[in-house]
């Protein structure tokens, strides 16, 4: 019993033979599809603040995810001790956009196909998921939507409500002071064309009028 229980023992922790080429090739597709996920997150970032230890984490999360499916697929005892060491380490780092999870999402998958050494599922996965979300982008060029911040004395309230009329929007916030009325509104131009702005900036009643293009994050 002692002797099968060792033969088993043996037989489990007994390692693949692992090539310089394998690895080589598994590490090239695991970070090359990475760095293409990184390459359209930053092109198509429609965000505020773009940070680029974000697209660094989508690399190196690929890569990494790849060497542990290696680890995992070729040793069971010392797979057994990744996970548990995994399981105790809790990311704290909030992620606002949802979008960002899905590029992560995306990363994480790159990496364990490449990581299986599926490689024509991980090029060909991530190209397919790269078309579909440049496809949808351009889609939605034309359908931009903005915010209208006005800043205006109260008693021109008349005038800038007949500017407005002329222009769809959606009232956001309006905070009123003794000396100046402020108002946020959701504007969506035909085309994201701005030139709308136009009757705001020339009128002398209206003391600033600002345009920024919402993303979803208002606070």
């Amino acid at each position: 019993m002692t002797e099968e229980l060792r033969k088993i023992l043996l037989l489990l922790s007994q390692q693949e033979n692992l090539t310089m080429l394998s690895l080589t090739v598994t590490m090239g597709v695991a970070l090359g599809c990475g760095l293409s996920i990184y390459l359209l997150y930053r092109y198509f970032y429609r965000g505020v603040v773009y940070s680029e230890n974000f697209g660094v984490l989508i690399v190196l999360v690929s890569g990494i995810t790849a060497f542990i499916i290696i680890t995992i697929g070729t040793n069971l005892v010392l797979s057994l001790g990744m996970v548990g060491a995994l399981s105790i380490v809790r990311f704290r780092a909030p992620v606002k956009d949802p979008l960002d999870v899905g590029f992560l999402y995306w990363s994480i998958a790159a990496g364990l196909t490449a990581g299986a050494k599926l490689y024509l599922v991980a090029v060909f996965g991530t190209a397919a998921v790269g078309l579909t979300y440049i496809a949808m982008t351009f889609m939605r060029k034309d359908k931009r939507t903005f915010l209208l911040i006005l800043r205006y004395l109260p008693q021109a309230e008349d005038d800038v409500a007949a500017l407005l009329r002329k222009t769809r929007h959606k009232l956001k916030n309006r905070s009123v002071t003794r000396d100046v009325t402020e108002l946020t509104l959701e504007v969506r131009p035909a085309r994201g064309d701005a030139g709308f702005m136009a009757p705001f900036t020339s009128a002398g009643f209206i003391e600033s009028a600002t345009l920024v293009e919402y993303n979803g994050d208002y606070s």
